[in-house]
């Protein structure tokens, strides 16, 4: 037997249950998050995130999830978040009481994901089995996926990988292969491809773009409201750098000398004066990675305007969750 296979678990229960025949069939392949990994800091802030996240969503159901795994292999929470992002009407019972009816339950939920993200079944990373069989990493995986699409300013906590063995049972016994798998995506990554993700956003879905500027513009309200001001629209309430200045004052406990800026700028000289000023400090914050135009700012671009909002939302959203 491989000895990889052996070393991955720490628990002899855990390791007498994969040896039972009925578990693995011949020809199955099963991946499972090594124990190794079971106690890793990054993944137990994912799971308490996206419990947290799901339990704010349904408060209205007066819906509790306390266990990923646990409450939500029955399709009946998946049931509810599906209909409360998504207002989608899904045609099975919202209570399945036997494994047959929960199996049938979750085909149709996975079935409308699958549609819903315009995934091929190849690029599914969970399944009816896999969720039915309270496997954590494929739950996990299909929170993350709906959360992405559903709430795409949803800030993620990024870069949670786990070690993960594969387990395939062949004529000779069972097989095993090693890998590091992401579940929330490399934040460099993230920052390579922020300007790819936005173009996408812009170019091929009014939908979630109007989702992403309403969100934005309630988290920049909620802040510079407190300053009696009332933001709606993006395109010309940031071209002259104020609104900016005070969010990154607001949000970072800067007091901005009134003799550094142009409270009320008179010309374009001025604005970008403000503009270029507000970079300078998301830069010096380490909330800015990536070049940003100014005269983008100035002259209304709305995609670079949230893409500079999105850094103080991904930053502060997350501490507001």
């Amino acid at each position: 037997m491989d000895p990889d296979f052996l070393n991955a678990f720490t628990q002899p229960s855990t390791l007498d249950r994969f040896l039972t025949e009925d578990v693995i069939a011949k020809g199955e392949k099963r991946k499972l998050i090594k124990p190794t990994s079971s106690n890793n800091p990054k993944l137990e802030e994912l799971k308490l995130f996206l419990t947290e996240w799901i339990n704010r969503t349904l408060k209205e159901e007066h819906i509790v999830v306390k266990s990923l795994e646990e409450d939500l292999y029955d399709g009946l929470v998946l049931h509810h978040l599906l209909e409360n992002l998504g207002s989608l009407q899904l045609d099975v019972d919202k209570i399945a009481l036997t494994e047959k009816k929960q199996r049938k339950k979750l085909s149709v939920i996975l079935e409308v994901v699958a549609k819903c993200l315009q995934l091929e079944e190849s690029q599914l990373k969970w399944s009816v089995e896999s969720i039915l069989a309270k496997d954590l990493l494929s739950t996990l995986h299909l929170l993350v996926a709906i959360a992405k699409h559903f709430e795409p300013t949803l800030a993620l906590p990024p870069n949670v990988q786990v070690e993960t063995i594969t387990i395939e049972s062949i004529s000779g016994g069972l097989k095993t292969s090693n890998a590091v798998e992401y579940i929330t995506e490399n934040k460099e990554n993230i920052e390579a491809q922020s300007n790819d993700a936005f173009d996408e956003l812009f170019s091929c879905d009014p939908d979630k773009l109007d989702a992403v500027k309403k969100a934005l513009l309630e988290f920049v309200d909620q802040h510079v409201g407190k300053l009696g001001l009332n933001v709606k629209d993006i395109e010309t309430k940031f071209s002259d750098g104020v609104v900016l200045l005070l969010l990154i004052g607001q949000l970072e406990g800067y007091f901005l000398n009134l003799r550094n800026f142009f409270l009320t700028p008179a010309s374009t000289m001025e604005m970008l004066h403000n503009v270029n000023l507000a970079l300078e400090l998301l830069a010096e914050g380490g909330l800015l990675n990536f070049p940003v135009n100014s005269e983008d700012i100035v002259n209304g671009d709305t995609k670079a305007i949230m893409r500079v909002l999105y850094c103080l939302y991904s930053k502060y959203r997350t501490k507001e969750a």
